[in-house]
């Protein structure tokens, strides 16, 4: 008997595939304006309405409708974010990979700043040190045992110091 039941379900879900087919296909293509996407969407519609309980829904054409429109709707979502992924991949891809002298450049920068940070005393290298790390004021003060009132003013003296040494380094170069 159960088996009788499934058949009858299985032949009423045909019959309702079929007379309501292509109304969906085309609820959805009003919104996707693609035969074949309407026709996927409308496949994965018709396979929630499959594993719905039928006996709940007061009105199949309305139902059907909405589910509709709710899917090609989230499939243009969906394809928005793919769409954009794709863009920030192929923007990172498109990123340029430096030339040999740029980043030759960049490590004697790298070089100069060490090198004029190893001429400040310990407390000036650890104010510029921590502060360009994004310590706040209160950890500058803590790691270099001073009040946090007198941190700004080490700090720009640091700050300056460093300027002169570096300036004088390039210049020596130069």
């Amino acid at each position: 008997m159960n088996s009788i039941l499934v058949q009858d379900d299985t032949d009423s879900f045909r019959d309702l595939f079929t007379a309501y087919y292509p109304f969906v296909v085309r609820q959805i293509m009003r919104i996707v304006k693609e035969q074949q996407t309407a026709e996927d969407i409308a496949q994965d519609v018709f396979l929630s309405f499959y594993h719905t309980d039928r006996t709940a829904i007061e009105n199949i054409p309305a139902w059907l409708s909405r589910a509709s429109i709710y899917a090609a709707y989230n499939h243009l979502r969906s394809e928005k974010r793919r769409q954009n992924r794709q863009e920030k991949d192929a923007a990172d891809k498109e990123m340029v990979i430096p030339s040999s002298e740029d980043t030759w450049l960049e490590k004697e920068a790298i070089e100069g700043v060490r090198e004029v940070l190893a001429k400040l005393d310990e407390r000036e290298r650890t104010l510029l040190v921590m502060k360009y790390s994004g310590f706040p004021y209160a950890e500058l003060a803590k790691a270099t045992g001073t009040e946090v009132g007198s941190v700004g003013t080490l700090l720009s003296r640091a700050k300056s110091k460093f300027r002169k040494l570096y300036d004088s380094l390039r210049g020596e170069e130069g």
